[in-house]
Order: structure tokens, then C-alpha cells, then sequence
């Protein structure tokens, strides 16, 4: 992978990365296409979905029930994600905060900063009153894989 640079004054800043060949955009660069238009006629068998993405993450810390953290698409505003979680999963939200959280640098063996990860934007979802969300417990009924394995050796 080659990264391209364009030079502005003193600092170099990556528009594009070339893998075989093909010029890629990062994500967050990236223009985000209109969906076609629909002529009468055509087809309608079609399904759009946002080319939006979000993530929910667990709270470090304990938070009202009525609280849900998401990692979400750098490019979202506050209205596309309150838009996002009413019109797709039909979640009341009440209010919506975002925050741009800078990544971290990466140094190198020689401890030089090599390159930086990629920025996050988190939201911070507060839901509608009478409507809670409990973050899931996935693991807390199986069991860890020796006791299963003992289990099935002892019902031989």
C-alpha cells in the first residue's frame, strides 16, 4: 500500500491510499453518493440503506437506564443519528450529544510517532421517558469451555 501526500505549508496530510493499483479514499474522505432517482416505471424492488454505520458500546461507568452509548460514522450529525435509530429501529430518542474523540498516536520501536489512529465520534443517546435499555449479558449463562467439556465427560 502506498499512501499519496499533498503538502500544505510546513505539515504533509494523506488524501489517498493506492492498494494494487486502485486510489482509495479513507472513509471519512470519502463523498457520500444520492440515491438514484426514481422514474415511474422503474423497478421497485429496490431496498437503500444508509451507507451510515453505528456501534453500540458498554458504558465504562455506570449510567441511567435510559443512556446508550454508540460509536458512530465520523460523518453523522446529530439529526442523521436520531433519524437513524427512530425511522430504522423505532427508538424513541429524546436527545442526541456527540463528541469527536482524537486518536491516539502510534509510536515506533525508536519511540518516533509513526502514524495516529483514526479519530472516533461517539454519541450519546438519552431515550424517551418509560423507555429503558439494559445493556446484555451475553455471557453471563454460558460456561466457560473446561467445565462444559468436564460436563459432557461426567454424562458419558
Amino acid at each position: 500500500a502506498v499512501v499519496s501526500t499533498q503538502s500544505t505549508g510546513k505539515h504533509k496530510m494523506s488524501t489517498s491510499i493506492t492498494l494494487k493499483g486502485w486510489q482509495l479514499l479513507p472513509l471519512w474522505r470519502r463523498r457520500i453518493p444520492k440515491p438514484p432517482v426514481y422514474w415511474k416505471g422503474d423497478p421497485q424492488h429496490q431496498l437503500f440503506l444508509p451507507l451510515f454505520w453505528m456501534r453500540m458500546i458498554k458504558p465504562e461507568h455506570k449510567v441511567p437506564n435510559s443512556e446508550v452509548h454508540f460509536e458512530t460514522h465520523p460523518q453523522m450529525s446529530n439529526f442523521d443519528i436520531k433519524n437513524y435509530l427512530e425511522k430504522i429501529y423505532n427508538v424513541p430518542v429524546l436527545h442526541v450529544r456527540t463528541e469527536a474523540i482524537r486518536g491516539e498516536d502510534v509510536k515506533g520501536p525508536e519511540g518516533a510517532m509513526t502514524h495516529r489512529e483514526p479519530d472516533k465520534q461517539m454519541a450519546y443517546i438519552v431515550l424517551q421517558d418509560g423507555h429503558e435499555f439494559e445493556f446484555p449479558d451475553i455471557w453471563a449463562k454460558k460456561k466457560p469451555p473446561f467445565e462444559r467439556n468436564m460436563e459432557e465427560v461426567k454424562n458419558m
